[in-house]
């Protein structure tokens, strides 16, 4: 029951109405018996800055930040999470209370992350062990950008983003080479007076993801356009699509790969979850590759940001039920 102490969280973006986030995360506070509350707010572009400072009036607990709301919020945080500012988009505000040390008056800061691409990991570690696999990214835009940066901390050997225009696809990969290689080598300078030198890299301010990060050194990167994915498959692990083909109304869309360019030893992810069955998963079933739906991205990235908020690990269980009840809005 909603009283005077119901903790408030929520989606903000523009528009929302399609997304199920509130049915998941309210039958998380239901299955826990917790005092909270999630709703989806329509915010629009010029009241992305209200919409934060209101939160902090409101004593709100939690924000999840959906389209086109990821990268403009961030000049208005208080802190960024180290790895969120890589990737350079924010997808979940905590707004945690704090004592001012020269007022003693307590305030409110907005600190910023991103658990869109450990949500991807989390899914696709249930089926598979990603240590010195080849990982190839179909798309180079926002959602390939969290996603490539977070597997590639995940003790991969390879990765491939492909893109239908090669540019984007190289500013991706250098990016995400880069930026890894220097945070590896500033771990490591770092870590030259220990005993334990091994390359296993540790998130840094006071993050609440407390996961350990696993960069290869002699990580390899590559990049090309879509007419690459048939030879980069022959010997990948796991094929991750990051783009919009086939998602709803387009269901029919031609995939970017079909069953004769896939095997039987290859991981197949589609982050599109609506349809849940999209036509590349279809294609992959036919080759006899196993498949990760979109909606499992969805529940982990949510789970994260659950721990976030609150402390509590999130039931995965409750969450899929939730998920799989709410399909008819998927459909729309």
């Amino acid at each position: 029951m909603i009283n005077s102490k119901t903790q408030l969280m929520g989606l903000i973006g523009h528009p929302v109405e399609h997304s199920i986030s509130a049915n998941m995360h309210n039958a998380i506070y239901k299955a826990l018996n917790l005092n909270y509350a999630y709703l989806n707010f329509d915010v629009k572009t010029d009241d992305l800055k209200k919409a934060i400072d209101g939160a902090k009036t409101l004593n709100v607990l939690g924000y999840n930040v959906t389209i086109p709301h990821k990268i403009n919020v961030m000049k208005y945080l208080d802190e960024i999470d180290f790895m969120a500012k890589m990737i350079g988009a924010v997808n979940t505000i905590h707004f945690k209370e704090y004592q001012n040390d020269k007022t003693k008056t307590l305030c409110t800061k907005a600190i910023g992350y991103n658990t869109d691409g450990i949500g991807a990991v989390e899914a696709i570690t249930e089926e598979i062990n990603l240590k010195n696999k080849k990982v190839v990214v179909l798309g180079a835009g926002g959602a390939s950008r969290a996603i490539a940066f977070q597997i590639a901390i995940s003790g991969i050997n390879e990765l491939v983003i492909l893109n239908r225009t090669d540019e984007k696809a190289k500013i991706l990969s250098n990016e995400c080479e880069n930026k890894l290689t220097q945070l590896n080598k500033s771990n490591q300078s770092n870590k030259s007076n220990q005993s334990n030198k091994s390359n296993q890299l540790h998130t840094q301010n006071n993050s609440k993801i407390k996961e350990k990060i696993d960069f290869n050194e002699n990580m390899i990167f590559k990049y090309g356009n879509l007419l690459n994915i048939e030879e980069e498959l022959k010997n990948a692990d796991v094929l991750i699509n990051t783009t919009s083909v086939g998602l709803y109304p387009n269901i029919n869309d031609k995939p970017l790969a079909i069953a004769d360019m896939m095997h039987s030893d290859l991981v197949v992810n589609d982050i599109v979850y609506n349809p849940i069955d999209t036509g590349l998963l279809k294609e992959a079933k036919i080759a006899g590759a196993k498949t990760i739906p979109g909606t499992k991205m969805l529940i982990y990235q949510g789970a994260v940001s659950f721990n976030i908020w609150t402390g509590h690990d999130a039931p995965i269980d409750v969450m899929e039920k939730a998920v799989y009840k709410s399909r008819s809005q998927l459909k729309h």
